[in-house]
């Protein structure tokens, strides 16, 4: 007797991993708007074809309580919120990429009449079906078969911008708590000006002598205020005196550079003890 267990395997995931889904480049779109279109590129690295269906949303990143960076998905964007979600349309919506192919997907901006002068948000939600993984069982292997049919979601986002546009960032309470043989470095960070930040933040720990012990550095989107939390690890470092070097740079190696925004770099910095 044979029998398969089909399963359903929804993850959202900023970049999906090859088997897993389509690659999606770039990850972050912006549309100016003058020219009002953007593109995207698909690609199936799979040995199956996946049908894919694209739609948009509104939503910002934003840290949770633990200093974990998560996605706002208000159903209802107000009038504070500045979504582009209902206007912009991706073409084709549904489409069939067979397998190591690639597809273009144009996207169009239709905004309202009048649309005041800034930068408006939205997601696009790329769902890839297609494609299985085998599941190890823990029965017997002779007579039943486990396997993972894929539903994988990317999750990219779209900024829309019309006229000049500024960004900054302001640090403030920078702190740190100790867990187990890691220091955790957290602060509160609220974007300035029209547009969102969107840069690299390098955080350091420091010895007496000056010398880097550790560092963290990762990409980072301010939309309005977050409270990150990074961590650096501790073990094997003697106790003594540090200090905590926080830097935020206009800089992304993963974007193109036409459509970084500049600002001054923000720089902040923490004496700490290590036990």
């Amino acid at each position: 007797m044979r029998k398969i267990a089909r399963l359903l395997l929804v993850a959202l995931v900023a970049t999906p991993l090859a088997g897993q889904g389509v690659l999606v480049a770039p990850h972050a779109v912006y549309i100016d708007h003058a020219r009002r279109t953007g593109v995207l590129t698909l690609y199936n690295p799979n040995p199956d074809p996946a049908e894919v269906s694209i739609s948009t949303a509104f939503g910002y990143p934003v840290t949770d309580s633990l200093g974990h960076f998560a996605l706002r998905t208000p159903d209802q964007p107000d009038s504070a919120h500045p979504s582009a979600a209902t206007w912009i349309q991706a073409y084709p919506r549904r489409l069939l990429i067979a397998p190591l192919e690639r597809q273009t997907v144009r996207l169009l901006a239709t905004p309202p009449s009048g649309l005041p002068d800034g930068e408006y948000w939205a997601r696009l939600i790329i769902t890839a079906r297609g494609g299985k993984l085998p599941v190890a069982s823990t029965g017997d292997t002779a007579t039943v078969r486990v396997q993972l049919d894929l539903v994988v979601n990317t999750n990219i986002g779209i900024s829309y911008r019309k006229g000049p546009m500024t960004t900054g960032l302001a640090v403030s309470q920078l702190r740190t708590r100790t867990a187990g043989d890691s220091l955790q470095v957290w602060s509160h960070l609220e974007r300035q000006g029209t547009a969102a930040y969107v840069g690299t933040a390098h955080v350091a720990l420091v010895d007496s002598a000056g010398q880097i012990k550790r560092v963290v550095s990762a990409p980072i989107a301010v939309y309005v205020t977050m409270d990150p939390c990074y961590a650096l690890s501790t073990a094997g470092l003697p106790p003594g005196r540090y200090r905590i070097r926080y830097e935020f740079l206009t800089q992304r190696d993963d974007l193109d550079p036409s459509v970084v925004l500049r600002a001054p770099p923000v720089r902040d910095s923490l004496d700490v003890h290590v036990p």
